[in-house]
């Protein structure tokens, strides 16, 4: 399957949906950008170091297929995804780059809430001093509790420095009580960024789905092609396992017994591909988006500028009800 061109005007053509209890409008699929970090700490290691020209043409590739929103984090190399992607986002200056919505995250893990009023003027100032559309707690674990934290993030929306609350990885008890707190100041709780793919769906048995459309929050899922097992090549190759580094091609998913389980799901994908001019991995991306109506967006990350056209792409077709269906059933017996 040949990837298309993209113009401009494609922007225009994405159907934007409203991002929970907020005003703001976004495309289905946003840019991930935990490999923006520039080789630097541990998190940032994961990936490697993209060059400039690279990460423009990314970036550049996003907004003129239609994505208006990009998500990054504290945590990210310390700051420089944040620091990247603004500066990525200035150099291009077209008007789909200052119009771009932002969303970064705060690092919990041995901190308390009082270090989120502390670092949110250091989030502004490597994200040039752009708006936060949304800001998350990145991770349940902290030494404050969530009453704690939601408070300090509604301060900084009544102070101007952000416009709306978001968490990631919390539970669905966890997230009524964020809800709770912020309705207490005038506010909702805008999304919960979890992992939910075709092959982790655990967000459907553990509460939390129901739990976001109940509240009418909205779920942004990471890791929406696991790990890229969903794109099917290493079904089709198995010597690119083999040739991976890192803890990944160890996990069950990988290996021959993994990969022989989930091979209908990858050829229920590669069919519906054929029918709408796409890959697996748009398919995949497709069934997230479409499949619980308007409650889940995605964040597929992009380390090469034809995985960015490649994203994009999955935003220009939507798979039927029945196609749903069957992708959902097939999904459940793959499960590794």
């Amino acid at each position: 399957m040949m990837t298309k061109t993209l113009t401009s005007s494609a922007q225009d053509k994405v159907l934007r949906r409203r991002l929970g209890h907020t005003d703001l409008l976004l495309s289905p699929l946003g840019l991930g950008c935990w490999q923006f970090s520039n080789g630097n700490g541990l998190v940032g290691k994961f990936w490697p170091v993209l060059a400039p020209e690279a990460m423009t043409r990314i970036v550049e590739t996003s907004l003129q297929g239609g994505i208006n929103w990009f998500d990054t984090a504290e945590v990210y190399g310390g700051g420089q995804s944040e620091l990247l992607l603004a500066r990525t986002l200035k150099q291009l200056g077209s008007e789909e780059a200052e119009r771009a919505y932002i969303a970064t995250k705060w690092w919990p893990v041995f901190r308390t809430a009082s270090s989120i009023p502390a670092t949110i003027d250091e989030r502004l100032r490597l994200l040039d001093n752009r708006t936060i559309h949304l800001h998350q707690v990145h991770q349940p674990y902290s030494f404050s509790s969530v009453a704690s934290e939601m408070k300090e993030m509604a301060k900084l929306v009544q102070a101007g420095k952000i416009r709306h609350v978001g968490v990631s990885n919390f539970s669905a008890k966890n997230m009524r009580e964020a809800d709770r707190i912020l309705r207490e100041h005038g506010l909702r709780l805008a999304s919960n960024q979890v992992k939910y793919n075709l092959l982790d769906r655990s967000i459907e048995r553990n509460g939390i789905l129901d739990a976001a459309k109940e509240l009418g929050v909205s779920i942004i899922a990471y890791s929406p092609l696991e790990q890229g097992l969903l794109s099917g090549k290493y079904h089709r190759n198995p010597e690119l396992v083999k040739a991976m580094s890192g803890p990944r091609k160890w996990t069950s998913g990988f290996r021959a017994t993994g990969l022989r389980k989930t091979l209908p799901l990858i050829e229920a994908l590669e069919q519906l591909g054929a029918k709408y001019d796409a890959s697996p991995t748009q398919i995949a991306l497709n069934w997230l988006i479409h499949g619980n109506g308007d409650t889940v967006f995605a964040i597929p990350g992009a380390s090469k500028p034809h995985h960015a056209s490649e994203n994009v792409q999955a935003m220009r077709f939507a798979l039927t009800a029945a196609e749903l269906r069957s992708l959902s059933e097939l999904s459940e017996r793959a499960r590794v």
